[in-house]
């Protein structure tokens, strides 16, 4: 394609390996199995084949010993769902239009299952976190092409620990990757494993957990590459190692402070955007093979269907770090750019969408590393590696050459034309949930300069947010509260932090203090179910029902597929003695979620009190169905059978409610 050959300045890097023409999808027994594997939040210098001296990756390192390993590779933004979207399509941000979570992928974008999948690839996916479940609001579309997508997620209730909800542990991932090997199709297969662990909150499980506890990160990836070595063990037992396909990634990286930064998403230097990058190619051919040029993560998608003897179609981005020849052998191409490889880009706009803030753009080509940021930077990176010394003032024709060429890589590698979507309450409040700021400052994609305050003099407030959230997920309200207080004394206008706030005084039970920021949150952010929601129940909590009725329907109207808000508003609404109004709500809830235990529970209890005993009858009988070991449930039947003239049953009930609500006598 004449746009990366002539705009990337960069000749080819290529890896040899033999011929492998392309095959009709009938002709199973020649196309290879491929095996990707992405591990959120790994640096590149945790990895032991990249120079780490921790010991923390033996089994990669072993694998690193028969594949082909990419030194310097770049991914194209620092976050999750965005970056994996470059993995899985071969585009670009600016392209594919998943700059951001909560943006769907669009069905005529090319991608990598889909791909397979219509060339007769058995095709599944197991991920870590649902921030990559194609039913939640984070990555809507991730399903296409995928006979089996294993991401069975839900919001974490109260008393549910991350691990049973929005996340589960490698081990549970690998298990179940090796649960679906055990039941080949006799097809080749594209299996997908994504491990979550390296993310926060770093929370290793035993032994490692104490092995590591000077640093749980650390602890994380080591525990993530003892998962990876059971995966490719089971690999090696049903003889499915030699002859695969393996890449091993990461989406990003994760900064320590090197920059200010904490975490990842709104800085693009090495820290958070440089990446492990390994493929080993079927019967090991060139093992133990280090480039050392620049390569991207776009590039893994067409380097995949590359080895699998498939052309990528002509709307994929990246290139193929493979070319196929009769000669098998390696040789890399030192041409050009050959200091540098590939002229690599990177963007992150989550300053932007979430606070406000100027997004960020990189180029990487040649020795040089240059950020477009309100406050331009530049660094030599071939005496500079760690970025400290800005020298764009003192180097202003490079960095004008440098900022032309982002420029214009941005002009031709986006698609033009498409706004991207704005999210709506509900997918807002699922994308808060999962731990990522979503203030609603939207933008229509394609924009070239969402300018707004530098992030570099604003990395502090985005620090102290996102450990609030963590304690507030961990319930240490005391820790989060002085937290929040910084963030909005440099930051009043921020909605989450408002709300947040709120939530942190609430939950201690101080209402004259919550309400405040409450108010502020829903003032600031109208369109929030969640704020009005919140809002709404403490000003319940402190008597004013008329006041938390109208919030409550305010939270309803934006999210109004929630059975949970339809019971709170219901159970308002019958406080304020709104009795037909209540019989609405609980009927919708229900429509929402039959199994709804309270729901059911209320409801059957207000007909009961209303004189419907023979309503009620089917409500309550499906409560202690759905919650058998609860008092209130057969409490309530016994007294719906004791006027329906059932004594047997009502005897039967009341017994069962009294043994369970006597205490435990064994203690």
């Amino acid at each position: 394609m004449s746009l990366r050959k002539g705009l990337l300045h960069t000749t080819l890097l290529a890896i040899y390996i033999y011929s492998l023409p392309v095959l009709a999808a009938a002709q199973y027994a020649t196309l290879p199995n491929i095996v990707l594997i992405t591990i959120d939040t790994a640096r590149a210098d945790a990895m032991g084949f990249l120079g780490s001296k921790d010991g923390l990756t033996p089994n990669l390192d072993q694998l690193a010993r028969q594949s082909v390993v990419f030194t310097r590779t770049f991914a194209q933004v620092p976050l999750t769902t965005p970056s994996h979207a470059t993995i899985l399509t071969g585009t670009y941000p600016q392209f594919n239009h998943l700059n951001d979570l909560g943006t769907a992928l669009a069905k005529d974008i090319p991608y990598l299952p889909d791909i397979l999948h219509q060339r007769g690839y058995r095709t599944a996916a197991i991920v870590g976190s649902q921030v990559l479940d194609p039913n939640s609001a984070a990555v809507p579309g991730f399903g296409r092409g995928f006979d089996f997508y294993d991401a069975d997620f839900h919001s974490r209730r109260p008393g549910e620990d991350r691990y049973h909800s929005v996340e589960r542990r490698a081990s549970v991932v690998v298990d179940r990757a090796i649960s679906w090997l055990n039941h080949p199709g006799g097809q080749p297969f594209f299996l997908w494993v994504h491990l979550y662990d390296p993310h926060d909150p770093y929370d290793p499980p035993p032994p490692f957990h104490d092995r590591y506890a000077s640093n749980l990160y650390h602890g994380e990836i080591a525990y993530s590459d003892f998962a990876i070595g059971k995966l490719l063990n089971k690999l090696r037992e049903q003889s499915l190692f030699d002859g695969a396909i393996i890449a091993v990634t990461a989406d990003h990286g994760e900064a320590f402070g090197e920059h200010g930064e904490r975490s990842h998403g709104f800085f693009l230097y090495d820290e958070t955007v440089h990446v492990p990058l390994l493929i080993k190619l079927p019967q090991q051919h060139s093992p133990a093979t280090r480039v050392k040029s620049r390569v991207r993560l776009v590039d893994i998608a067409p380097t995949l269907l590359w080895a699998a003897g498939i052309d990528p179609p002509p709307a994929i981005q990246g290139e193929s770090l493979l070319i196929r020849t009769k000669q098998g052998v390696i040789t890399e191409n030192t041409d050009a750019d050959a200091p540098g490889g590939r002229a690599a880009y990177s963007e992150t706009d989550y300053p932007h969408r979430a606070f406000g803030w100027s997004a960020l753009y990189a180029w990487r080509a040649g020795k040089y590393l240059y950020v477009d940021a309100p406050e331009p930077e530049l660094y030599d990176q071939s005496v500079d590696p760690a970025a400290q010394h800005n020298i764009v003032s003192a180097s202003k024709a490079v960095a004008e050459t440098m900022a032309s060429q982002l420029q214009e890589f941005r002009r031709k590698t986006s698609e033009s034309g498409s706004a991207r979507p704005e999210l709506n309450s509900r997918q807002l409040e699922q994308l808060q949930a999962l731990g990522y700021v979503t203030s609603g400052y939207g933008h229509a994609a394609g924009t070239d300069h969402e300018r707004g305050p530098d992030p570099k003099g604003k990395i502090q407030v985005a620090n102290a947010l996102h450990e609030a959230l963590l304690d507030m997920e961990d319930d240490h309200f005391n820790d989060a509260i002085p937290k929040l207080e910084q963030v909005l004394k440099e930051e009043p206008t921020m909605p989450l932090a408002n709300l947040e706030l709120g939530l942190a005084w609430s939950s201690q039970e101080n209402y004259g203090k919550a309400l405040p920021w409450l108010r502020h949150a829903a003032e600031l952010n109208p369109e929030s179910g969640r704020a009005h929601f919140e809002l709404g129940m403490v000003l319940a909590e402190t008597g004013d029902w008329n006041r938390a009725v109208s919030e409550l329907e305010a939270a309803v109207k934006r999210i109004p597929d929630s059975d949970e808000l339809h019971f709170d508003l219901a159970t308002a609404y019958e406080h304020e003695e709104r009795i037909e109004d209540a019989h609405q709500e609980f009927l919708s809830a229900l429509r929402i979620n039959p199994d709804q235990y309270r729901a059911n529970l209320m409801f059957g209890r207000l007909l009961g009190m209303h004189g419907d005993p023979l309503g009620a009858l089917p409500y309550l009988q499906k409560a202690v169905k759905v919650q058998p070991d609860s008092p209130d449930g057969h409490k309530f039947l016994a007294n719906i059978y004791t006027e329906l003239g059932q004594v047997e049953n009502a005897r039967r009930e009341q017994a069962e409610a009294e043994q369970l609500a006597a205490p435990d006598k064994t203690h």
